[in-house]
């Protein structure tokens, strides 16, 4: 069973900076697609960044596309997202979700993820993260 963990989050000043870890396990961590997600207090889900496990591709979205970045450490089976620069704004729960890649095109199964945050099969409890002003 794919089980995922987010973890990290906390309260931070404006302009500080936090690193989400999101903790996979129940699964070969081969040929997989990461992804971040966070809902605000608009309640709509936003898709932050993702990365694939066999080839380290990586995509970054506003409104954290500069101020945030994802990265991966297989022997740990654990995605990061380097949080930086915060902004009161990007006071959220955040979350990571997974999706295979096998025999599918990486990319495209990203843009999929972002696209039908819904359809995701595996999502793991959030990390909330609070910025002051």
């Amino acid at each position: 069973e794919v089980q995922l963990q987010a973890s990290g989050g906390g309260l931070v000043q404006a302009g500080g900076s936090l690193r989400l870890s999101c903790a996979a396990s129940g699964f070969t961590f081969d040929d997989y697609a990461i992804a971040w997600f966070r809902r605000g207090s608009g309640n709509d889900l936003e898709g932050i960044s993702a990365i694939t496990t066999s080839d380290l591709m990586q995509w970054s979205r506003d409104p954290l596309k500069g101020r945030s970045t994802v990265s991966i450490n297989a022997g740990k089976n654990t995605v990061y997202l380097q949080l930086n620069n915060l902004r009161p704004e990007d006071t959220a729960v955040y979350y990571c979700a997974a999706e295979t890649t096998a025999g599918r095109d990486p990319a495209i199964t990203v843009a999929t993820m972002f696209r039908v945050p819904n359809a995701i099969g595996a999502w793991g409890k959030g990390t909330q993260v609070t910025v002051s002003s």
